[in-house]
C-alpha cells in the first residue's frame, strides 16, 4: 500500500518501553487460575465416570495424578508473587506439566480413545497466546509427540461391567490425526490473531505518541510566552542598571563593556517579544478557528513546491453557500497532512484537495494522478504495517502513515474511505460529522472572513 514518510522517528519507539506495550504476557496468578480449574474439572470428571457411571477404573492413581497438580498449584501460590507476569521459561515449564499431567491421565484411562483426549488442545493454545514462537512450537511438539505415545502405550477405556472396548487401529490412528491437526490448527490461528492483535497494539502506541509530542509542543507555547513574562522585568532593570553604568563611565572601556550590555539586554528583550507573540497568537481565539478552506491549505502548505502541483478548491452546496469555519483540530490537520503527502509523493503531475459540506456533515477529498494503490492489497488499506514503499529507494517508513492518520479521524467521528478514482489516481474521501468540529459562532468575527 501507498504511505507516507511519517515525520517522528518511529525507531524511538521501540526504545521506549513507555510506548511499547507488554504483549502475550501472563501472569502467575492466571496460570495457577486455569490450573485449579482443570483440577476441579478432572476431579469431578473421574468421581462421575467411577461412582456414577459405575466405569472400572484407577481411581487411586487418577486421583494422585490430578493431587500432583493441587500440591504444585499450592507451592507456586505460598513460594511466588502471583501478581507478577511469568518469565517465558516459567510459562512454559507450567504449561508442560500441563500438558504431561494430562497425558498422565489419560494413559490411565483409555489414552486417545478418551473423549477428553481434546483437552491437549488447551494448554497448546494457552501457549502460542503467551510467549515467543520457539517455545509454543516446543509444547506443540510435546503434545503431538505425546499423542503418539498415548496411541500406543494406555490402559484400555474405562467401560461398564468391566467390559473392554477395543477400537479398529485405523479409527485410532484417525483420532491421533485428528488430534494432531486440531494443535496444529489451533496453534495457528492462536498465533495470527495475536500477531494482529501485537501489530495494532504497537500502531496505536504510535499514533499516541504523535498525539503526545502535538500537546509537548502546545505545552512549550505557553511555558514560552511565561518566561518572556517573567525575564521582562529583570531584563528591563539589567538595560536599565547599565544605562547608569553608560553614564557615570570614566573611560572607553567601560563605556564599550555597558554598551554591549545594554545591546545585549535588548537582543533579549526582542527575542522574549517573539516568543511571547507567537505563543499568543498559538493560543488566541482566532487561531484557534479556522474555514474549510484554510484549513486544507494549512495541511498542504509543507508539500507545495514540490514535484506535484497541488490544487485547493470549494464545492459549495447551492442552499449552503457559506463554508463552516471548523475548530483547530490536531488530529483532522495531522490526518489530512499525511493523506495529502502520500498523494504528493505518488502523483505524477497533480494534486487535487476539494471540500464539500452539507447541514450536517463535511467531505474533504484527495486525489491524485498517479498509479492508485495496487488491487491486490486495495482490501487491506487503513491496516498498519502494509506499505508498497518496501524496495523503493529510500524506503524508510512502516507502513504506518495511512494506519495512523485513519485511527486520527476516526478518533474525532470520522470515516475513511480509500480507492481508486475511475478515470485513474487514488482517491481519499474524508467523511466527518459537522457539528463536533464547527467552531461556536463569535459576534465580532463573520464566518466569511475565515472562509474565503
Amino acid at each position: 500500500m501507498r504511505d507516507s514518510q511519517i515525520e517522528p522517528d518511529w525507531s524511538e519507539l521501540d526504545a521506549d518501553p513507555d510506548l511499547t506495550p507488554v504483549f502475550g504476557r501472563v501472569r502467575l496468578r492466571t496460570l495457577i487460575l486455569l490450573r485449579w480449574l482443570a483440577v476441579a474439572g478432572q476431579t469431578l470428571a473421574v468421581i462421575v465416570v467411577f461412582y456414577g457411571l459405575g466405569f472400572d477404573l484407577p481411581l487411586g492413581a487418577c486421583l494422585a495424578v490430578i493431587a500432583a497438580s493441587a500440591w504444585v498449584n499450592a507451592w507456586l501460590t505460598l513460594a511466588m508473587p502471583t501478581q507478577r507476569f511469568a518469565k517465558d521459561w516459567e510459562a512454559f515449564l507450567q504449561l508442560a506439566y500441563d500438558v504431561i499431567q494430562l497425558m498422565v491421565l489419560l494413559a490411565l484411562t483409555g489414552g486417545l480413545t478418551n473423549p477428553f483426549s481434546v483437552m491437549l488442545v488447551g494448554p497448546v493454545v494457552i501457549a502460542v497466546s503467551a510467549l515467543p514462537g520457539r517455545w509454543w512450537l516446543t509444547l506443540a511438539a510435546i503434545a503431538i509427540i505425546g499423542s503418539i505415545s498415548l496411541s500406543i502405550w494406555h490402559l484400555p477405556l474405562p467401560w461398564a461391567d468391566g467390559q473392554s472396548v477395543t477400537l479398529p487401529s485405523t479409527y485410532r490412528a484417525g483420532i491421533w490425526m485428528a488430534l494432531a491437526i486440531a494443535i496444529a490448527f489451533t496453534a495457528i490461528y492462536a498465533w495470527r490473531v495475536g500477531f494482529e492483535a501485537q501489530r495494532m497494539g504497537a500502531a496505536l502506541a504510535a499514533t499516541q505518541s504523535v498525539l503526545a509530542r502535538e500537546q509537548r509542543l502546545s505545552a512549550l507555547g505557553a511555558l514560552a510566552a511565561a518566561a518572556a513574562h517573567e525575564l521582562g522585568t529583570p531584563l528591563a532593570t539589567i538595560q536599565l542598571t547599565a544605562k547608569e553604568m553608560l553614564r557615570a563611565a570614566q573611560d572607553d572601556i567601560a563605556r564599550e563593556d555597558a554598551d554591549l550590555i545594554i545591546s545585549q539586554a535588548q537582543r533579549c528583550r526582542e527575542i522574549l517579544q517573539r516568543l511571547s507573540q507567537s505563543s499568543h497568537n498559538t493560543a488566541d481565539k482566532m487561531h484557534e478557528r479556522i474555514g474549510i478552506k484554510e484549513l486544507m491549505e494549512e495541511a498542504a502548505a509543507p508539500l507545495k513546491g514540490l514535484d506535484a502541483h497541488i490544487t485547493v478548491k470549494l464545492a459549495p452546496p447551492p442552499d449552503l453557500p457559506d463554508a463552516p469555519v471548523l475548530k483547530r483540530q490536531t488530529e483532522l490537520l495531522y490526518g489530512l497532512g499525511n493523506f495529502i503527502e502520500n498523494a504528493v509523493d505518488f502523483a505524477t503531475s497533480e494534486v487535487q484537495i476539494t471540500g464539500a459540506w452539507t447541514g450536517d456533515s463535511l467531505t474533504i477529498v484527495v486525489q491524485d494522478d498517479g498509479p492508485g494503490f495496487p488491487p491486490d492489497i486495495l482490501a487491506k488499506l487503513g491496516e498498519p504495517y502494509v506499505t508498497t514503499r518496501r524496495g523503493q529507494p529510500g524506503y524508510g517508513g512502516l507502513g504506518l502513515g495511512v494506519f495512523i492518520a485513519v485511527t486520527l479521524i476516526e478518533r474525532i467521528g470520522g470515516r475513511v474511505d480509500l480507492t481508486n478514482a475511475p478515470q485513474g489516481g487514488a482517491r481519499v474521501v474524508l467523511n466527518l460529522p459537522r457539528a463536533p468540529l464547527e467552531a461556536e459562532p463569535r459576534s465580532d468575527v463573520g464566518a466569511s472572513d475565515l472562509s474565503h
